[in-house]
């Protein structure tokens, strides 16, 4: 394996578990078996390698999204294989990188702002089309604009993750997975 991308992936499952301030470089080069300035000359700074991870996050988020896309008819399939993402991220006993940063927004460096907003922009806009898809076949029933249902799937499952964790049950992100999509079931 190439070794940044196994620093990333160390890195990833740090932000997802303890967040970005719950980590160190000496954590990371603890697990890669390297010293701290080696990971310095792969990443100079922790935005650095941040801004990467917020890059390839997205970029693996698309290439699910698009996938989904082609493999599932139905839109009631893609509303629950999107949520089946957070699932499967809430089984591994993590939460979502976009959700941890999200929730240390105001110590993160302002470069990756923007990175962390293309990372909920990408799925508002598809959940958006995916809606509007879904309400013109008659599958899905009208609650409010496309793109307000779509916001609140998003801070429905993001939610249910954290309170799921720190509740120490998947009863809270199920519940929440499953109200916030059925009411969008056409009767």
């Amino acid at each position: 394996m190439d070794m940044k991308e196994h620093i990333l992936d160390i890195a990833q499952r740090l932000i997802q578990l303890r967040g970005v301030n719950g980590f160190s470089y000496a954590d990371i080069a603890k697990e890669v078996g390297v010293s701290k300035a080696s990971l310095h000359h792969h990443f100079a700074t922790k935005t650095d390698l941040v801004s990467r991870l917020l890059d390839r996050y997205s970029a693996q988020l698309q290439e699910y999204l698009d996938q989904l896309l082609h493999s599932e008819p139905s839109a009631m399939g893609r509303l629950e294989g999107y949520a089946n993402l957070y699932r499967k991220t809430l089984d591994s006993e993590r939460v979502c990188m976009g959700g941890m940063l999200s929730a240390e927004a105001m110590t993160l460096d302002e470069r990756v702002h923007p990175q962390l907003a293309h990372f909920f922009d990408l799925q508002v806009q598809w959940l958006t089309q995916v809606i509007e898809a879904g309400r013109a076949k008659g599958e899905l029933t009208q609650t409010g604009t496309a793109e307000q249902d779509a916001s609140a799937i998003i801070a429905a499952l993001q939610g249910g993750l954290v309170v799921s964790r720190s509740a120490r049950t998947n009863m809270f992100f199920d519940q929440c997975a499953h109200g916030v999509i059925d009411r969008l079931r056409a009767s």
